[in-house]
């Protein structure tokens, strides 16, 4: 496969296989999607295909300092100025929905929302920054969800697609990685309940099932797609014996889902793990973390994937795609901006 070929995906005909990868950065005032972040994405409708930054499905999702949500008639309106301006640039672009779990603040969180997880398992060594301290700080330990808490949850996204889907997006991404709430619930170390939503390892994948087969019923299959991190211990995740087997059941649970959005890991185990998820899921996949033109052309030709995502070479380089094409140097990114809340380091990389 070209990496720079046109690629059908679902309902869209994306002019290349180079996918923009979510990436926080923090514009969203108020958690509503603004003018800035319209011109950002804008700038970087050259990708095949834009997942926004994590963005929450309801108020307890909003982990992290000023980022955005869909699940407010405002946020609706901010994120469909978003879209028409990727849309009318030639470009597609996918919402990622991200409830953080217990992975937040209550200084990051709006009145009257609590820090929920399955279990009241502090993340013990992630620090959180709030704009209140002006500080990274520790974590405290989150409420255990109740059922009828863990069903709200899955109901939200459920919303947050519709929404989005009125905001104008070509689909949804759900975020079963890194960490955050979906992922919460596959793990083990996270997920210590011992209902209907924990326990056995289909349990512990209930929520993840449920609330893509939701979303999938709400809006259609081919506008729902799922990250997923297979070996990840990022934001306090432990590790267990149950890996494999959990996203072998995950990817034969969800087929026939818009695609998986894979970050492959350094652990031995992975690349079996990955070609298991890319034969039971059999349909199209995105591979992450690392690549350049070269690792990600090798990719698509050994048959690891359909498409590649890339994420920091698009904060420096909103032409990314078609530097890669010309072999054209990247320029750096500047990491002290990723998560400022101005256009500095943000909307002011020039292109070629």
């Amino acid at each position: 496969m070209d990496l720079f070929a046109p690629a059908t995906l679902g309902r869209m005909t994306l002019d290349n296989r180079v996918v923009m990868a979510p990436m926080t950065r923090s514009r969203a005032l108020g958690g509503v999607p603004n003018a800035l972040m319209a011109e950002y994405y804008a700038q970087r409708a050259g990708a095949g295909l834009i997942v926004t930054e994590g963005t929450s499905p309801a108020p307890e999702g909003l982990g992290y300092s000023r980022i955005p949500g869909l699940f407010s008639a405002a946020q609706v309106a901010g994120w469909r100025a978003v879209t028409d301006a990727v849309h009318a640039r030639g470009g597609h672009i996918v919402a990622q929905l991200m409830h953080a779990g217990r992975i937040g603040h209550p200084d990051n969180l709006p009145a009257g929302a609590r820090l929920l997880a399955p279990s009241a398992v502090r993340p013990e060594t992630t620090l959180m920054w709030t704009d209140q301290a002006m500080d990274r700080v520790p974590i405290p330990a989150p409420e255990a969800m109740t059922e009828a808490e863990v069903r709200e949850a899955r109901d939200s996204f459920v919303l947050a697609s519709r929404n989005a889907i009125d905001a104008g997006f070509d689909g949804v991404e759900l975020h079963g990685a890194n960490g955050y709430l979906l992922e919460q619930f596959l793990n083990p170390t996270t997920n210590h309940r011992d209902d209907a939503w924990g326990g056995t390892l289909e349990k512990r994948a209930r929520f993840v099932v449920e609330t893509a087969t939701a979303c999938a019923e709400a809006i259609g299959a081919d506008r729902v797609g799922l990250r997923v991190s297979p070996y990840n211990t990022y934001n306090d995740m432990g590790a267990h014996d149950a890996v494999d087997a959990t996203y072998r059941h995950v990817a034969k649970a969800l087929r026939g889902l818009l695609y998986l959005h894979v970050i492959q890991h350094g652990d031995a185990a992975y690349p079996a793990t990955e070609a298991a998820i890319r034969e039971l899921f059999g349909g199209p996949v995105i591979l992450n973390a690392g690549f350049d033109r070269a690792r990600a052309e090798a990719a698509l030709t050994a048959g690891r994937a359909d498409f590649i995502s890339f994420g920091r070479p698009f904060v420096s380089n909103p032409d990314l795609v078609a530097r890669l094409q010309r072999g054209a140097e990247l320029a750096a990114p500047d990491p002290m901006t990723f998560f400022s809340a101005d256009a500095k380091g943000y909307t002011d990389y020039p292109a070629l």
